[in-house]
This record gives C-alpha cells, structure tokens and sequence, in this order.
C-alpha cells in the first residue's frame, strides 16, 4: 500500500510528536508498504533548526526506507502567540506544493498528525483527487490549547476557530487520537463515534523491561548517585508550568537525600534556569536532552517522575513522556483534574501514579512525598504498559482498523 504520512515533527526529533511519527513511518515502511513523509527540518524543542538542515530549502531522500520530503518553515528563537502561528502557516505554505505533487504518486492511504490543521486544506485536497482515504490523527488539540492556555483569548476569535476547527475534522474519513479523553472531545466537537479510532502513544516496552539504575549516568549529568532523584525528562515550555517545579524544590531544599533533576530542552528553559539561580535551588541539577539509547536507563535511574502540565493544557495534550515511564515501571507524580485522560487512568488502575491537582505547589510536594513512599518498581505501571502500550499491537490495530 502506498501510504503518505504529513506532519510538521519527524526523525531525528527525540521527544514528543517527532519521535513516533518517525516509529511509525519506519515501522510501515519495515512491513513492506511504501512510505512517504512531507515533513520539516527538525527544530523540536530546542526551536532551532538542527545543524545538517535547512530551513529554506527543500529537501528529499531516503531515510530508514522512507521517502522523506522536508519543507522550508519559519522557526522563531522565542516563540510567541503570533510568532507560532507564522511558524506553522510557513510550514502550510511551504509544504502544500509537495503534498499536491504526489498526485502523480496516487497515496492510497493519508494520514495528517496535528498539529498543524493549517495542513489540512491541500491534504483533503489530494486525498479526493487521488481517492485515498484520509485520516486526521490528532496528537494535540492545538485550538484548544491555544486558548485553554491563555495564549489568546478574543471571544470572537475563539468561535472561529472553533468552527474551523470542526469544519475541517467532519472532513476526513477517519479522526484518531490517543486518549480516551481526546477520543470524548472530538464526539463533544460532532465527530460521530463510527469513525473515531483509538490510536495511542506507544512503548517499545522491551527497550524499558528490567533495565538497572545507573550510577554512571547520574555522576555524569552532575547528580550525586547516593540522593533520590526526582526527574522532568522532556519538553520545557508553556504547557508544562514548570515554574511550580521550583516552588517544590525550594519547598523541599531542606531535605538533603532529594535532588530534583530537569533534562530537556525548549522555549521556557532559560526563564526555568533564571528562577533556579534567583532562588539559590541547589537541589536542582539541568542537563540536556539525551540520546535515546540512553532512555530507559535515565528513566529506571529515577526514584520520582514528575509529569506536569498546566490545567488549560489537560486533554488538549497528552504527555508523550508518560509512555517510557510506564514501561520501565516507574512512580509518577501526574499533574491533572480528575475528569481528564490522565485523571481516568489513575482511576481506572488504581496504584499506577499519583494523581495530584495542577498548578498547586501544595498539592505537588504531597503527591511527590507519597510517590517517594512506593518501594522499588511499580508493577501496576509496567503491566498496564505491557498489556496496553506495545508498539506492534497498537500499530497492526491501527492499521487494520483504517
């Protein structure tokens, strides 16, 4: 089958979206179909394109036995409301031509991640030209986001892009999505439940199966091997509110055994790291973003994981981070209301984090004090992720099910 994939994050992006858009067009490609990817430079999270690329031209090749398009974008340094949106347009712009040239290719499957729903227009468009089926795979509800975070906030604006947004999403022949939550949100958006598919995150949980800690690789990141480490592995920008991170490590600055270790990259960074050194936090260590072979055993070297997010972020988005962190069997501190995807989860299997209000440093400082009272692994996550997460299941399920 010929099946084009269109999305702004790819390979090599380590983190979020980028990472299983990648797993995913390898894992197609590795079962005989021929694959295609319209795609950007990388520049996830550090929003800078990565050395190697370009951001103004065009580009494409063979990568792991997928045909890789890679379109110019607008990448800003420090990206704002407005600033953000001239990101994704430029990629519309740019990648529109390259999507309506594979016309002559005739995809007989396509498959558009959100973001970006700028992208959607040429999509639809090649898939009624060509006859193939389309399908709208949502990993963040980015209207939602943009105004559940407070990044705008006009009234009239907002109804307009809600009714763009549902326009467009009644348009494909499938919407899919990777929460139960997400999956509630787009039936409350009018998708009818016929064709909706479940299509979740994934692990590659043998990767992250017994893996020991290391003391090694925490002498190397500046952390003292001998504290409890209370790790944030991952993006670090608006959604999060990492900000409140802080507040608990100064909070908690007079318990000596702790040490909070923050590995990432993003826009928020540089804030993150001037209130660190405002406050004089001396229980917590920054370093960068990790190869990915070096993952399960960073992950399986933590005592605590903090999961974070915002309140207005809930259910727009889903923390990528939280799949690796069940898989190696780890206790978790998530940040979210009860009646999100994440606040289901804990509910339904009882014992598989601790599940804490958002944006309430009280309310943080408990959940990780009762995180760090769990003995050794967690056998409630690493079997949830065992029975739910693996990635061949979730990826012939999806396929069979479009």
């Amino acid at each position: 089958m010929k099946i084009l994939l269109y999305g702004i994050n790819y390979s090599p992006e380590l983190t979020g979206i980028g990472k299983y858009s990648g797993e995913m067009a390898r894992w197609l490609a590795e079962k005989g179909h021929d694959v295609r990817m319209v795609t950007a430079p990388p520049y996830y999270p550090d929003w800078k394109i990565r050395q190697g690329y370009s951001s103004w031209r065009f580009s494409k090749r063979q990568e792991e036995g997928v045909t890789v398009i890679r379109c110019p974008l607008y990448v800003p340094s420090k990206p704002t409301a407005l600033k953000r949106l001239l990101h994704l347009a430029s990629f519309s712009l740019s990648s529109s031509w390259a999507v309506l040239a594979q016309l002559r290719w005739k995809p007989d499957l396509l498959v558009l991640v959100v973001p970006t729903l700028f992208c959607a227009p040429q999509a639809l468009l090649l898939a009624k030209l060509t006859g193939a089926k389309s399908v709208l795979h949502i990993q963040d509800y980015e209207v939602d986001a943009l105004f559940g975070l407070g990044i705008a906030q006009s009234n009239s604006l907002k109804r307009f892009a809600f009714a763009i947004e549902r326009t467009v999403l009644r348009a494909f022949d499938r919407v899919s999505t990777i929460s139960s939550g997400m999956l509630r949100r787009a039936e409350e958006k009018g998708i009818a439940e016929a064709r909706l598919r479940f299509f979740p995150n994934w692990s590659e949980t043998s990767r992250f199966q017994n893996v020991p800690r290391s003391d090694a690789l925490l002498a190397r990141l500046g952390v003292d091997p001998s504290k409890r480490i209370l790790l944030y592995s991952g993006n670090i920008g608006e959604k999060q509110g990492l900000e409140g991170v802080m507040e608990a490590a100064e909070r908690l600055s007079t318990r000596t055994d702790l040490v909070f270790l923050i590995v990432g990259e993003g826009a928020g960074k540089a804030r993150l790291l001037n209130l660190a050194q405002q406050k004089g936090l001396n229980n917590v260590v920054f370093a960068p973003l990790q190869p990915y072979e070096d993952l399960p055993v960073l992950l399986a070297s933590a005592d605590c994981h903090l999961v974070i997010q915002k309140r207005g972020a809930a259910d727009a988005v889903l923390p990528s981070k939280l799949t690796n962190i069940l898989a190696v069997g780890g206790n978790a501190v998530i940040t979210a209301d009860p009646e999100t995807s994440l606040g289901l989860l804990c509910a339904e299997f009882p014992g598989i984090a601790v599940r804490v209000e958002p944006e309430s440093v009280d309310a943080l400082v408990e959940g990780i004090e009762a995180s760090l009272s769990v003995p050794g692994k967690n056998s409630v996550a690493s079997g949830y992720a065992d029975e739910y997460l693996e990635k061949d299941k979730i990826l012939a399920r999806f396929l069979a099910e479009i």
